[in-house]
């Protein structure tokens, strides 16, 4: 968010600059509300349309007979809560991306060359974060991979790399590249993938703009599952992530909100209009379970 020093601008100024604030945040809260709207109805009629359909997202997952030993309540919630867990981390991920486009041209995609050397040398770096009683092993650090655009000798070939997100900030010319886990959960193979993945992506950008000062990695999760606020301590991301490129809960928002006040406001505005996937819930429930009255 712009900080400036009252006593140094005009009230012209202020009032400018007050009404941007304002302004962002009726934009945040109408992308909030409209996509928890529209999720609590998708998900609604999708789950009330298979009713009567075998191959339903909860009818085939009721039929585990360890789990209707429980009794039928328990069964349904338990094939409720998967398809509730899933849908909502999709959700949340496409209204994370909307509003970043408030701010930051948002793509999804990085391409561009990346020199053999600088592959070889990710490989090596991430072995080192494996081999943790090795000696050779390696804390992770920003300071391994800086430079690596210099690694630029030998052969060189064009890649595309997906991307959770990629945002770039023109007001301060700064690139994001983001891997976004909802909960942040992740085994050791995949939290090796994921920084290779990153680390590839900042090679290629940094390759292509000549530069890697304004380029920084990120994991990003939306919400922290030790408590906002908390220290992150998973010990698989964090062998492979270093502090600085972990951007986790309330950090992630206000990011994507370019505003110190975007965690604040995303989730004011969600447990306003909560109400609704609550009405979706039971409208659900009215029907896998007509006698739980």
């Amino acid at each position: 968010m712009l900080q400036t020093t009252p006593n140094l601008i005009s009230p012209e100024l202020n009032s400018i600059l007050i009404k941007e604030t304002v302004n962002k945040e009726k934009a945040i809260r109408a992308i909030v509300s409209s996509f928890v709207e529209a999720y609590a109805a998708a998900f609604s009629d999708r789950h009330l349309s298979e009713v009567d359909d075998e191959d339903g997202t909860i009818n085939m997952k009721i039929h585990n007979v360890f789990i209707a030993a429980l009794g039928p309540e328990i069964q349904y919630y338990s094939a409720l809560a998967r398809s509730l867990d899933s849908s909502l981390g999709n959700m949340l991920e496409k209204m994370a991306i909307k509003i970043a486009t408030l701010n930051y041209e948002v793509t999804q995609e990085v391409e561009g060359l990346i020199y053999q050397e600088q592959t070889d040398y990710i490989a090596e770096l991430l072995e080192c974060y494996k081999n943790t009683r090795g000696t050779n092993h390696k804390k992770p650090s920003v300071r391994d991979y800086r430079n690596i655009i210099g690694k630029n000798k030998s052969a060189c070939h064009n890649k595309v790399h997906v991307s959770d997100y990629y945002l770039k900030d023109t007001e301060t010319g700064m690139h994001y590249l983001i891997e976004l886990k909802i909960g942040g959960d992740l085994d050791n193979k995949k939290a090796r993938s994921e920084k290779e993945a990153l680390l590839e992506q900042f090679c290629i950008l940094s390759n292509s703009l000549g530069s890697e000062e304004n380029v920084r990695i990120l994991f990003a999760t939306a919400y922290n599952r030790y408590g906002e606020g908390k220290p992150w301590t998973q010990g698989r991301v964090r062998q492979f992530f270093a502090d600085e490129e972990l951007c986790i809960s309330k950090d992630f928002w206000n990011l994507v909100c370019k505003d110190d006040r975007g965690y604040e406001i995303v989730i004011d505005e969600y447990t306003k209009n909560a109400h609704l996937i609550n009405e979706a819930l039971n409208r659900i429930k009215d029907a896998y379970l007509p006698n739980e009255q």
